[in-house]
């Protein structure tokens, strides 16, 4: 591929419990993160392998909760392969100074964590008042924020994209929409209409993979009607590694299997020049 390679979805957790404690979201840590675990030295080994030039590091709430330090360590020390994607709490009233203090240390993106893994889904403070200073402070500052929705929560992301247009929204997992039903894919209806906000993004995983093999829907047909909606240059490939099945490399070989039926321009911007957009440090 002529495009450079990104992954704008892997985790990485420490060995060093001690410098690094745990304190996940919710309380409850989740299984992948204690029983099959990546530090930054191992997914350097991993991204190597796969080919990927670099990546946004995600942070493993469900490990870390709003502790940090070690994505943006990672950061610090391999400035070249990493950008910090960071979990806040954006309802303090700090937020925005927090915020600030951890782009000092290398974050360039906001993940919102409403649920999963050992946490319940809560969308309900998505649009609370109290986040909307770190909404315009992402908007202001080029950040892009990540949100682990479903489709409930898609009249609160309309909402949010059409209040701050200049913010960047990332829709993890592609919600895990339902396309079981097949071409034309009118389950889907939901997602697609969010393409009509500019400011919307998809994120492509291995979870988006496995919904479009499912049921009646096949890869050579979802896709290019995804790409036909939002545009490749508004979706971007995420690993989800280690969290998902597979080494790296076999995560992204499957991509490049289920992407195989588009053009090869709108391969590149998905397996890479998205995260560029979304990221400008991975450039």
């Amino acid at each position: 591929m002529a495009q450079r390679m990104h992954d704008i979805h892997p985790h990485i957790i420490s060995d060093d419990e001690k410098r690094y404690p745990h304190a996940p979201l919710g309380g409850k840590q989740s299984d992948w993160s204690k029983e099959h675990h990546v530090t930054v030295e191992r997914m350097l080994a991993a991204m190597d392998e796969a080919g990927v030039a670099s990546s946004a590091l995600v942070q493993a709430a469900t490990c870390y909760g709003y502790d940090n330090n070690y994505v943006t360590d990672a950061v610090q020390r391999y400035p070249d392969r990493f950008t910090a994607v960071c979990t806040v709490d954006v309802l303090a009233p700090d937020a925005v100074q927090t915020v600030k203090r951890w782009t000092e240390r290398g974050l360039t993106g906001l993940r919102l964590y409403t649920g999963g893994s050992k946490l319940e889904f809560d969308f309900s403070w998505l649009d609370d008042k109290r986040s909307f200073p770190v909404w315009e402070h992402a908007g202001a500052s080029g950040l892009s924020i990540c949100i682990q929705a479903r489709p409930p929560a898609f009249p609160i992301v309309t909402k949010l994209a059409r209040l701050f247009p200049r913010t960047r929204i990332v829709i993890d997992h592609m919600a895990r929409m339902d396309t079981t039903d097949g071409p034309p894919y009118a389950n889907a209806a939901p997602l697609f209409a969010l393409s009509d906000l500019p400011n919307v993004y998809m994120k492509v995983t291995p979870r988006s993979f496995d919904l479009a093999n499912s049921g009646k829907a096949s890869p050579e047909t979802f896709f290019p009607k995804l790409v036909s909606v939002f545009g490749a240059n508004r979706c971007a490939f995420g690993s989800n590694y280690p969290a998902s099945e597979g080494t790296l490399k076999q995560i992204v070989d499957r991509a490049l299997a289920n992407l195989s039926s588009l053009k090869e321009a709108d391969r590149n911007w998905i397996m890479g020049g998205t995260a560029e957009l979304l990221y400008p440090k991975l450039a």
